[in-house]
């Protein structure tokens, strides 16, 4: 009898088992469709679910910590992955994630554990072994990283990191001979790296070999021209070669591409005090003392030029904040004694004379201000006083680590510097830009908003706001309200307007199936609706870019989504955004001549959809099309889209222009 009623208990249990692990799945696909869209807070809601269901599954763990690892949340998502590895051991990209986590912590020994544990499941992974030699790097454990990276050389032997790798630990280890065999190998190798050429310069930097320098920064600044260091450290290079006005260039650009660097003011305003361009040498300074106020070294600049300019009282100021730090600075008391004489303080200044007499000190300082010391250099951390007209150096010649991170790739592969930007969809937001003024309106989704009797509105909209926990919260409320009312509508045609604001508010949490879903029932009641297809298109469009990252192809599933564009334009030929959206399908395609033809009728249809002529820039780009290319960025940025400059700067500068 025990035995029959178990059985029972089984039967009914197992449809509600299969239920909870469809759930489930269906958590993890939404959960990792909204990590692919970067909703980062949203995605954990999900894998939160996932995590609540089934909390024995490694996946929602090892997910929600990727989701945590994009919001700089490095220990929870160390702790998640720790979870993750406890129910399987055995994944790969677990414990990759976990050192990159540690990694942000400082922790590089315990990075560098996670990343051997890794290499026993996959000893050929490369990227693996880059990111524990650059843990072995950090954690100082340079005989190991050595060890390792020997190996790697002799394993790949074409890879080029690996030797300028080594050639960091021998410059570290200060064998400067070792390290440039190791480079002028990784050179020999990748001719295209500029930060070999960068550290090759270093060296040359540290042996006052200045022609050589400047000719080695010159090709990793053709191969990196926005790394605003190189060109500081060209710029001493210059000094040091007397010309000035080259490095006066170097750090005017460097300043461009990092303005708050600091080696970059401080030594402009050296140098600009130099040639007698004394106010703008003050404007260096007064921004050096707003990033470090008690860096006395710039005060003590600052006041010599005050001096110069004529605000004595600015530069007793500035002496006397120096000289309270440091009493026997004779040179500072010279200078402050000489302003106290020129207010006709003759008191004050006898003083400070007096002081200087008594220690009968550096009397060859006495007179004109000495000219910038340029066969010196000073180190940021060296606060000899004495040492106040010197051009500084860091203390260190940091090295730019890259760290390999292979699942960022899987997750999210279609994140590029020049990517198209999104489709044209329906939303319960407004349009919203703060550079530009635009009025996205369709006259069938107005149409829809007079007819549907929903309190809501929908509305046209190409950029997405990422939702935090309270909007999260808000959607999936409006969701389970549709549902009721849905519920209670006895399916009938009334019901027909709230599948589609419930496939809205589906598409904003990145459940495109069930979208997809609502959608289509509505679209059995109304086979003609331009909203319905229009919208189901963007779903369709989505979901085949997370399957694609996923390794899935997207082929068969862009052709639906064509399919249905094309009969959302039978209904509204003349629709801008949906030729946009019909382009953007064949530009992930690749199909750059058709997507310019779309892009074509969107502009032809509106004059100033600043997307289309951005995406059509950037088609004609890649099919080779350059000049054309440039013409359309170049119209989409004075529509407000200003980051189209950027990429128009990089392709001139490709074309020499």
């Amino acid at each position: 009898m025990c035995r029959k009623v178990v059985f029972i208990i089984t039967l009914l249990l197992a449809p509600l088992a299969g239920k909870a692990q469809f759930n489930t799945d269906r958590l993890l696909t939404i959960g990792r469709s909204a990590l692919y869209y970067e909703d980062y807070v949203l995605s954990i809601q999900y894998f939160n679910q996932a995590i609540s269901a089934k909390p024995y599954l490694y996946e929602p763990w090892f997910f929600r910590a990727v989701a945590k690892f994009y919001l700089d949340d490095y220990v929870g998502a160390e702790n998640d992955c720790t979870e993750a590895l406890e129910r399987n051991p055995y994944v790969v990209n677990t414990y990759e994630l976990r050192g990159m986590t540690r990694i942000r912590q400082g922790k590089f020994a315990e990075a560098a554990d996670d990343y051997t544990k890794a290499l026993k499941y996959a000893p050929d992974n490369r990227s693996l072994w880059h990111n524990r030699a650059l843990c072995r790097i950090h954690d100082k454990d340079y005989d190991r990283a050595l060890a390792e990276l020997d190996t790697m050389q002799a394993h790949w032997s074409k890879y080029a990191p690996a030797y300028s790798m080594s050639a960091e630990v021998y410059i570290l280890q200060k064998d400067t001979a070792k390290a440039i065999a190791a480079l002028d190998k990784s050179l020999e190798v990748d001719p295209y790296d500029g930060a070999a050429w960068a550290m090759r310069a270093a060296i040359c930097l540290s042996r006052s070999e200045w022609e050589e320098a400047e000719g080695y920064l010159d090709k990793a600044i053709h191969l990196l021209p926005q790394e605003a260091n190189y060109y500081i450290n060209r710029a001493l290079a210059r000094v040091n070669r007397n010309n000035l006005r080259g490095a006066m260039a170097d750090y005017d650009t460097a300043l461009d591409i990092d303005p708050n660097n600091f080696l970059g003011h401080y030594n402009r305003g050296l140098l600009r005090s130099q040639v007698g361009d004394d106010n703008r040498a003050i404007t260096d300074f007064d921004f050096v003392l707003k990033l470090e106020p008690d860096n006395l070294m710039a005060l003590f600049n600052r006041a010599l030029l005050l001096d110069r300019t004529g605000d004595l009282r600015g530069a007793i100021r500035d002496y006397s904040k120096v000289i309270e730090r440091y009493p026997n600075f004779w040179t500072g008391l010279h200078y402050r004694a000489a302003c106290y004489r020129r207010l006709g303080m003759e008191k004050q200044a006898e003083a400070d004379e007096f002081r200087i007499y008594k220690a009968q000190l550096y009397k060859s300082l006495y007179g004109v201000q000495p000219r910038l010391n340029k066969d010196q250099l000073r180190k940021r951390s060296d606060e000899d006083m004495e040492k106040y007209n010197q051009l500084v150096v860091a203390d260190e010649q940091e090295v730019e680590h890259k760290y390999e991170n292979e699942y960022r790739g899987r997750v999210q592969n279609r994140k590029v510097e020049e990517a198209f930007l999104p489709m044209y969809a329906l939303s319960l937001d407004r349009y919203h830009s703060e550079v530009k003024l635009y009025v996205a309106y369709d006259r069938h989704v107005d149409d829809f908003n007079r007819t549907s009797g929903s309190a809501r509105k929908l509305y046209v909209n190409c950029s997405k706001a990422t939702l935090d926990e309270a909007a999260t919260g808000q959607l999936f409320g409006y969701i389970d309200s549709l549902s009721v009312a849905l519920g209670g509508s006895g399916g009938g045609s009334a019901a027909s307007p709230l599948l589609v604001m419930r496939a809205v508010a589906y598409t904003a949490t990145q459940n495109f199936d069930a979208a997809i879903g609502d959608l289509t029932a509505y679209l059995q009641s109304d086979s003609t609706s331009v909203v319905a297809y229009w919208q189901r298109a963007v779903c369709r469009f989505k979901a085949s870019e997370v399957s694609a990252s996923m390794g899935a192809g997207g082929g068969l599933k862009y052709a639906a989504v064509v399919s249905d564009i094309d009969k959302a334009i039978a209904g509204d030929s003349l629709c801008a955004y949906l030729h946009y959206n019909r382009g953007n399908v064949y530009a992930a395609q690749k199909d750059y001549e058709r997507a310019i033809e779309d892009y074509d009728k969107a502009v032809a249809a509106d004059p100033n959809l600043a997307e289309a002529y951005y995406n059509r820039g950037l088609a004609k780009i890649f099919s080779g099309k350059a000049a054309e290319g440039i013409a359309d960025l170049s119209k989409a940025g004075e529509l407000g889209l200003y980051n189209a400059y950027s990429i128009i700067k990089k392709h001139r500068a490709k074309a020499g222009g």
